[in-house]
């Protein structure tokens, strides 16, 4: 069948969806309403159904008043039962796989369930909506007349008393559908390899001469991989490589400090990039419109939100609200309740509302990853933004950051300290400081407050990273590729000293 022809009816399929998809942007309340009363009766017969009597649960509000919010370290002795084979603990069907993630908060792997549920009504349905989306905003786009060029993450399938885990992206495509496998490079062998250095090569050498038409993967390791393959044709430009490219599908990490990187080397405008938020524990949100940051939040992946204001966040005063109780701009940490059984889970991330009709989001951050010490409230949609314009009017471009407190001693006020690890180093290390320290001040009133006349927070402190610092502590931790990545603010010192300790150090 020719291609062209392959790519119309591949379109037309997908788009279908739009229609399903006009159910929850009509009647979003209704439809999360509906879903979680499904979730609560398919696991009545459950033990965790039969410990919260979800039986007798009727209501939202017994629901919220019943059963309680969790960590994981909260579930980790019902998800350990499961790894050991046992079932129907949390979910009524069979839990065989477990995305493993090792956060990035303590070295301890968390092994997240992944129902067969979860796999197809939210994994894989994301997968097809983004490319829904992309095609119903993109009429004339060609995407299937070529292949999807993947990054995913670094680890294989393991098996472990007849359960299986690894990284999300090996789960989906050791069991991706025939369809995804034909349409990607590459091949799933090579995509599976653990050992980043020899994948990244092998990568290269089977997509090369394949007809790219988009990319998908973390920016940050996926900038790597493409300033590879431009080095190893000795190319300034994608497009000499792959002529037909027209999209980057993109998440993990905030794309703002490396927009500008991207657009060098794909320099056309009409390129697109579209932006997803998922994670283990599902698929949250994809970017629905051309040239824009905000994302659709999907409401019929079998998940259910609840949303904890972040200015009463860990105070103990904290209560968790549902979708339709949510305000514009503000912080949230998420709440989920999903189809592989995680009740009530919180999943660490935050977001602030941009749209309520419908509704949009914007990811700001972490709920651990912030910078509190002094009542700045300084988030990572912050710092990334204030990172990007700074680059942006000096001229400079970073490979990563990240940032620590410099604690108040004696008489002496504190600080935030940044290292910086720059692809391209602006010419004037203390202009780009006096920047940066300025456009954050513009991009968050309580860091200006501080920061007003010295009073409370004196000027950024920024040491300039070595080449490849940042690569390096990676690789020490076992946490080259994928969505690993040092996180970009914290309240304690301990990244931050453990680069500085590295500094000298060349491997």
């Amino acid at each position: 069948m020719p291609l062209p022809i392959i790519n119309s009816i591949a379109s037309w399929v997908l788009k279908q969806r739009i229609h399903q998809m006009e159910l929850f942007l009509k009647y979003p309340n209704e439809v999360q309403e509906e879903l979680l009363m499904n979730l609560i009766r398919l696991s009545e017969g459950t033990l965790v159904g039969r410990n919260y009597d979800f039986f007798t649960i009727r209501s939202y509000q017994t629901f919220n008043e019943r059963v309680p919010i969790s960590t994981y370290e909260d579930l980790q002795p019902l998800i350990e039962k499961t790894r050991q084979g046992e079932q129907n603990i949390f979910w009524p069907t069979p839990i065989k796989w477990f995305a493993k993630s090792s956060g990035t908060t303590n070295a301890k792997s968390k092994f997240i369930p992944v129902s067969n549920e979860a796999l197809e009504d939210c994994h894989y349905k994301g997968s097809k909506d983004l490319l829904c989306l992309y095609l119903n905003n993109n009429e004339d786009s060609n995407l299937f007349i070529g292949k999807s060029l993947r990054l995913g993450g670094s680890s294989q399938i393991y098996e472990n008393n007849n359960t299986y885990f690894g990284d999300l992206s090996a789960i989906l495509i050791e069991n991706m559908p025939i369809w995804a496998e034909f349409s990607s490079t590459p091949s799933s062998r090579v995509s599976l390899m653990s050992e980043w250095e020899a994948k990244i090569p092998a990568i290269i050498k089977e997509a090369k001469n394949e007809n790219v038409t988009s990319f998908a993967g973390v920016p940050s390791w996926m900038l790597v991989l493409l300033h590879k393959v431009l080095e190893e044709n000795d190319k300034q430009s994608l497009f000499d490589i792959w002529p037909n490219l027209e999209v980057y599908f993109h998440g993990g990490v905030s794309f703002d400090p490396y927009r500008e990187q991207y657009k060098k080397i794909l320099p056309r405008n009409e390129f697109q990039y579209y932006e997803i938020y998922n994670a283990s524990e599902g698929f949250f949100a994809i970017q629905d419109l051309n040239n824009s940051n905000d994302l659709l939040l999907m409401l019929d992946y079998g998940i259910f939100y609840e949303f904890i204001p972040m200015d009463v966040f860990g105070t103990g005063q904290e209560k968790a609200i549902r979708l339709s109780e949510v305000e514009l701009h503000k912080n949230y940490a998420i709440v989920i309740t999903t189809n592989s059984g995680l009740w009530r889970y919180l999943v660490g991330d935050t977001v602030r509302f941009t749209s309520l009709n419908p509704y949009r989001i914007r990811v700001t951050g972490r709920t651990k990853h912030h910078i509190n010490v002094f009542g700045e409230e300084l988030m990572v949609e912050n710092t990334d933004r204030a990172i990007a314009r700074t680059c942006e009017l000096t001229n400079s471009e970073i490979v990563d950051y990240t940032v620590a407190p410099i604690f108040m001693k004696d008489k002496e006020k504190g600080a935030h300290e940044w290292i910086i690890e720059f692809k391209k180093t602006p010419e004037n290390t203390e202009t780009f400081q006096k920047i940066l320290d300025e456009t954050l001040q513009s991009l968050n009133s309580d860091y200006e407050a501080k920061r007003y006349n010295n009073m409370t927070l004196n000027p950024l402190v920024l040491q300039v990273a070595r080449p490849g610092l940042f690569y390096d502590w990676l690789k020490e931790q076992d946490k080259l590729g994928g969505q690993h990545k040092i996180p970009r603010l914290s309240n304690q010192r301990d990244y931050l000293e453990q680069l500085k300790g590295m500094q000298l150090s060349v491997k």
